[in-house]
């Protein structure tokens, strides 16, 4: 039976293909509450059970258990390698190990799913290593290849990675049918490719990848061939792979993702936008079913920053821009984390100035999206967005006080530079250090401080040109053109051209769509600028060659409505895009919204109902259209759950004058809760309330909880009026960052949530 996509995630959240719970495991005093009693590497990672997954890729690799389900998610886990679903694919062999502890290949696939990870990796294979006496022959000599391979960190990492290919290779000699064998080795030679190692014919591992193939047309090493193609001129080579690379795992979404390389490197934009936007919708419904946050997701960020940009390309601004709001909406997991955060910022900026969206660009000012920003180049380049909006919005009050900002931050980025090298000397001094030294440790404090300088100067020579225009200052433009380096080429065009540089203007123009033919607005820039500087048949010319490409463009935004004129005399309608057209080399691609939806969305809470020391009984639902931060603790006994409420309680206050409410669930008895309440800093004991969840209920419902070891773990959610989940944390050690959290939870609930009838919610 052939699994759709749409399909995949309503077998993951059904609770028939559940493994069967392992047996709870016995308490150990020596461990803290929440940490694995198999050590330290089983810590991190997923401690919920794996369900089956079809859609994970068709590939055969026994191993040696007497259990039919054990074997079937060791599967499950191979696929999930081939498309770097590690975390996913970690959680299918933590599952084998559940259900047959003696299977050795299930510690090698934990150990595989780290191989970003040396250090866990390895606590994993001397796990695979104990146990490999039982395994056989074939097994055992994949388990010694990548053994030695994480456990002899101390040789340089050429020489190790040389040896585990000839390792590999000695399995296949010795196993000429194992076409995973065949498979990992395609994967390792890539990879050491990217590690400094030659990889003297492409061609040769491609004809390795296509003896996987010939037997299993499906096999995910679809995604290695992509990869393997990835280079020079070389994608052409890997089309075939990227038509079939989603469709080989369908439940992955970097299998979706892939192909987004090799179109994008051939200049398919609208291809490789369908590829990112497969994946993202994917990832959407993934992290539905799994309740997990968005930046837990490997790849999430960045193929969601590249759609962004692949949308301007084909001239789909309003998505674009849609994305990049939901990428900067997304939870931060810690104050360290927030890589589609900063992504998003950057991604928005870039395609609202792109596109002359100057009304949403100053609209966003003073919001969320819009923030301050903390590297002082970024921030150089926010300021110097709204200094530019508002001018071309004619509100010249409003652009002179950006403009006044920027002056400001530049004053302060060279004092902090200045401080900088004045802190370096008198550090190196201090360490009697040479005259060379302490030039050296000068000069190397400056280098960060050099670009953000420069990006502030030439962000200023650029609002200047834009207040010069307001002003018709036309003559004081060119000067600052030279000083404004980060303009791009069709801006400059535009600007050229706005001070009478018709010639400079054409110029500017047609080498910003030479850089890249197959981007719509730059091409849409040449033509309008060759029409007004009566160049009309090159005009004409340009704009055919638009049509071709405007299938998905917005055509209402400045740059495409523009060319009103020109289409009127080609005699055109007024929507002159010409349909879309699907190629003929792309496979069968399923329906997108079937997939998942286009943007993040928060997940809804469980219900629950608890017992307080008192009797008295709190539920979710106490919450109703308010906030509540819930903290899952485990018990009086744990050290530093105590110390995480302690953290809390003082900023209950703080918490409730920003509208939320703290509420603790312990492991403990309700009869057992003054245990905890004694434990408090404050006499009074704990500002909120505490109950009781000794049955662990709530804690699996809010997936608080080792599925594997049967034992609670620490966790908080942030849930909002509506019953969203905003934020979370999952893991063996409580967060205890309550500040930040504070910060967070401020930010996170002051987006508004759409409801199930599209209105907003809070």
């Amino acid at each position: 039976m052939r699994i759709t996509p749409f399909a995949i995630w309503i077998i993951f959240a059904s609770a028939v293909l559940q493994a069967a719970e392992p047996p709870a495991a016995k308490p150990d005093e020596t461990k803290a509450p929440g940490h694995s009693l198999h050590g330290e590497a089983f810590n991190e990672g997923p401690r919920q059970a794996a369900v089956l997954m079809p859609g994970t890729g068709d590939v055969r690799f026994p191993v040696t258990t007497k259990n039919e389900l054990a074997q079937i998610f060791f599967t499950q886990g191979v696929g999930q390698l081939h498309g770097f679903w590690y975390f996913e694919a970690e959680r299918s062999f933590r599952q084998v190990a559940a259900l047959d502890a003696e299977c050795a290949m299930a510690y090698w696939g934990m150990a595989m799913a780290n191989v970003n990870n040396q250090k866990r990796a390895a606590n994993f294979m001397k796990v695979a290593v104990t146990k490999k006496g039982a395994a056989s022959r074939r097994e055992q000599v994949w388990i010694d290849a990548w053994a030695a391979y994480f456990s002899e960190s101390k040789k340089e990492q050429g020489e190790r990675r040389s040896a585990l290919v000839k390792a590999m290779e000695e399995v296949i000699y010795e196993f000429p049918e194992d076409l995973e064998a065949k498979a990992f080795l395609v994967y390792q030679l890539w990879d050491n490719s990217q590690h400094g190692s030659p990889l003297p014919s492409r061609l040769a591992v491609d004809a390795l990848a296509q003896q996987v193939l010939a037997a299993h047309p499906a096999h995910p090493i679809h995604h290695y061939l992509i990869h393997l193609w990835n280079v020079g001129e070389s994608d052409k080579r890997a089309v075939a792979a990227a038509a079939r690379c989603g469709p080989a795992a369908p439940a992955i979404a970097h299998m979706w993702h892939m192909p987004g390389h090799t179109y994008s490197k051939l200049r398919r934009y609208a291809d490789a936008a369908w590829q990112q936007e497969a994946a993202a919708r994917v990832d959407h419904t993934y992290m539905a079913a799994a309740r997990i946050m968005p930046e837990q997701i490997h790849n999430y960020a960045h193929n969601n920053e590249w759609l962004v940009k692949t949308l301007a390309h084909v001239g789909r601004a309003e998505d674009a821009v849609e994305l990049a709001k939901n990428m900067i909406e997304l939870p931060r997991l810690d104050a360290g984390r927030s890589q589609a955060h900063n992504l998003g910022r950057e991604r928005l900026v870039e395609t609202l100035v792109r596109f002359e969206k100057w009304d949403t660009l100053s609209a966003l000012e003073g919001s969320i999206y819009l923030a301050p920003d903390a590297k002082p180049e970024l921030e150089a380049k926010r300021l110097a967005a709204l200094g530019v909006a508002w001018f071309s919005l004619g509100k010249t009050d409003e652009g002179a006080r950006l403009l006044q900002a920027l002056e400001t931050h530049r004053t302060k980025v060279r004092a902090d530079r200045v401080a900088a090298a004045d802190a370096a000397e008198a550090k190196a001094k201090t360490d009697k250090k040479s005259a060379d030294e302490i030039a050296k440790a000068m000069a190397d404090a400056l280098k960060g401080f050099e670009y953000a300088v420069s990006t502030t100067e030439a962000a200023l020579a650029e609002v200047k040109i834009y207040q010069a225009l307001a002003d018709t200052r036309l003559d004081a433009v060119k000067p600052l053109l030279a000083a404004a380096r980060d303009i791009p080429a069709e801006r400059r065009a535009r600007l050229h051209f706005a001070i009478g540089e018709k010639d400079e203007a054409v110029k500017q123009a047609q080498q910003a769509s030479d850089a890249d033919p197959a981007q719509v607005q730059p091409l849409a820039n040449l033509a309008g600028i060759l029409w007004r500087a009566e160049k009309k048949d090159e005009a004409r010319a340009a704009f055919e060659k638009l049509r071709k490409l405007s299938a998905h463009l917005d055509i209402a935004l400045p740059a495409f409505a523009q060319l009103a004129p020109l289409a009127e005399d080609l005699k055109l309608p007024k929507d002159w895009r010409l349909p879309a057209t699907t190629a003929a080399d792309v496979g069968t691609r399923p329906d997108l919204a079937a997939l998942g939806p286009f943007r993040w969305r928060p997940s809804t809470a469980p219900s629950w109902s608890l017992p307080d020391g008192a009797g008295k009984t709190h539920a979710l639902s106490d919450y109703k259209d308010q906030p509540v931060l819930v903290v899952f603790y485990l018990g009086s006994g744990c050290v530093h759950c105590i110390e995480q409420l302690n953290i809390f309680a003082p900023l209950t206050k703080e918490y409730a004058d920003a509208g939320i409410r703290i509420i603790a669930v312990s492991t403990d008895s309700a009869a057992s809760l003054h245990q905890t309440v004694e434990q408090a800093k404050d006499k009074a004991g704990f500002p909120f309330p505490i109950v009781a969840d000794p049955s662990f209920e709530a804690f699996k419902a809010y997936r608080a909880f080792d599925d594997f070891e049967r034992i609670p773990l620490h966790g908080a959610f942030l849930i909002d009026g509506t019953g969203a989940v905003r934020w979370q944390n999952i893991g063996h050690q409580p967060f205890r960052d309550g500040a930040w959290l504070l910060t967070e939870s401020k930010r996170l609930l002051s987006i508004p949530r759409e409801d199930k009838t599209g209105t907003a919610a809070k």
